[in-house]
């Protein structure tokens, strides 16, 4: 109780101040809105409405059946406006691309984390981001990603040797998610490091980056004017400095010696060629003003991404995915035939035969829109003044989309909150999958963001929950704990998680 009243406190303090640095956006046509207070803007009402801030989504509904697709909420000194049919993300982010492209500036607990909107997902629009962002996609572009391979077939193994060892001779029920975090970060750590590390090293990384997620909501806190936040929450400050030190401690040993690796051309010890990781592609990275390197605490901070980028929701996805393929058997069945179909009994699965597997593909994409990991992307900022469906939008506003909201739209999708793999396949024929997951044409779901802003590892990270389903369906049998059924009930964890681990039981298939 003690927190929440010092929560209340020092936002409605927040509020006060930050109400006098802009009025400029009082004489504009904005998008329409609850009625706001002088100097709190709508914070007492959004209180009193959502009771917390995390039961957001209810309120916008409500606010969307009122004031229609596009919402503007004050709560500081830029208007927050909220996009909420996929219709106006397609004209914001398609559209008007460039303009949308950008990203409000960053909250100080992510300054420190983050380095400073140095790293991929915090710089703005401009030609850092585009540098970073052409990086990333040189080092994983789809023609490229059979070259980690390898990486892959190794977490997939301590996986599968994880989820035998618990189960045991009586294939007793277990939950899996940890073994999925596991698997995850095994394989993500791979790409990030070009390096199969002890299960210890592993277990570290992981530990330091789960303490940074764990505590996002109690650092939100300091977010709140910063300066005087140091001073009445000083062991909060200190306990965020103490993670990014360990932080710092565990990962920048990792980055010295794969540069020392880079530095005697690559060579392992069977003196065979290792692959490109992406943090050697980082190490002489150079800022396009100056030319200046990147700093051993800005490559942390940009690994550290990394992880945060692909490991959560890649957890969160697949864990959804196995739960509605436990839940709904003759999913499992028809995978399984699909499979069969594709590949021998005791082959391998590699990525090309993945591409014969669509519906597969319609089963992930099935769980991406049915479970989006993230209920709203990462804001977007605004580059320039400009309008949107005749309303205006100033520039340095902070845009965020209902991605969730998107993806159950009846209006855009049929039974839109059943679980039907089937409405991705191409008249329904299991032949082809088509689905445009960047929004070009046009958005029915962004699960990934859309636009110029869109995820740069769409294709990997599609890639990767198809080659861990196809081989867990392939070589077991799931099935839900005996007298159970599957609980698809929800809550919010860093992203949208199931509130009932999912709890099953597997058992080696016969070839």
């Amino acid at each position: 109780m003690e927190f929440w009243l010092l929560l209340i406190a020092f936002l409605c303090l927040c509020a006060f101040f930050l109400s006098f640095l802009d009025l400029s956006h009082n004489n504009k046509n904005l998008p329409p809105g609850p009625p706001s207070l002088p100097v709190l803007g709508n914070f007492l009402w959004l209180l009193k409405s959502s009771r917390n801030f995390s039961s957001l989504e209810p309120v916008l509904r409500q606010l969307r059946a009122q004031y229609g697709p596009i919402i503007t909420l004050r709560l500081g000194s830029q208007p927050s406006i909220f996009i909420t049919t996929p219709e106006a993300a397609h004209k914001a982010l398609a559209q008007s691309g460039p303009i949308f492209a950008s990203r409000p500036p960053a909250l100080e607990t992510t300054r420190i984390m983050l380095s400073n909107e140095t790293t991929v997902t915090t710089a703005p629009y401009g030609p850092l981001w585009l540098q970073l962002r052409q990086n990333f996609m040189s080092v994983f572009h789809p023609s490229r990603l059979h070259m980690y391979s390898d990486g892959r077939k190794w977490a997939l193994n301590i996986l599968r040797n994880k989820l035998l060892e618990e189960a045991g001779a009586d294939h007793k029920a277990i939950v899996v998610v940890d073994h999925f975090q596991h698997a995850v970060f095994c394989l993500l750590i791979y790409l990030c490091f070009g390096e199969k590390y002890e299960e210890s090293v592993i277990r570290q990384i992981t530990a330091v980056q789960r303490s940074i997620i764990t505590n996002f909501v109690k650092f939100n806190l300091l977010n709140f004017i910063p300066k005087l936040g140091r001073i009445v929450f000083r062991k909060l400050w200190k306990e965020l400095l103490e993670i990014r030190r360990e932080l710092e401690n565990v990962l920048l040993p990792l980055v010295d010696a794969r540069r020392e690796k880079r530095h005697k051309k690559f060579k392992d010890e069977e003196g065979e060629e290792s692959i490109l990781s992406y943090v050697d592609t980082l190490i002489d990275f150079q800022f396009p003003d100056g030319g200046r390197k990147y700093s051993d605490e800005e490559l942390v901070s940009l690994c550290s991404e990394f992880f945060h980028g692909g490991t959560d929701t890649s957890i969160t996805t697949l864990q959804w995915a196995m739960a509605n393929i436990v839940k709904h058997q003759h999913i499992q069945e028809k995978l399984l035939k699909e499979i069969n179909a594709a590949v021998k009994p005791g082959e391998e699965i590699k990525e090309e035969d993945l591409k014969r597997m669509p519906y597969l593909k319609a089963v992930i994409l099935e769980t991406l829109r049915r479970h989006p990991p993230g209920h709203f992307i990462l804001p977007h900022g605004v580059t320039e003044d400009t309008k949107l469906e005749g309303y205006d939008v100033p520039r340095n506003s902070i845009i965020n989309f209902t991605v969730a909201d998107m993806a159950w739209d009846a209006n855009v999708w049929e039974d839109p909150m059943e679980f039907r793999p089937e409405r991705f396949l191409k008249n329904g024929d299991d032949k082809e999958v088509v689905y445009d997951m960047k929004g070009i044409k046009e958005i029915k779901m962004m699960p990934f963001g859309a636009g110029r802003r869109a995820c740069p590892a769409i294709t990997m990270a599609l890639l990767h929950q198809e080659y861990f389903v196809a081989n867990l369906v392939r070589d077991f049998t799931w099935t839900a704990e005996t007298g159970c059924d599957i609980d698809l009930s929800e809550k919010q964890d860093f992203t949208m998680v199931m509130k009932n681990p999912l709890r099953v039981h597997i058992s080696p298939r016969t070839p």
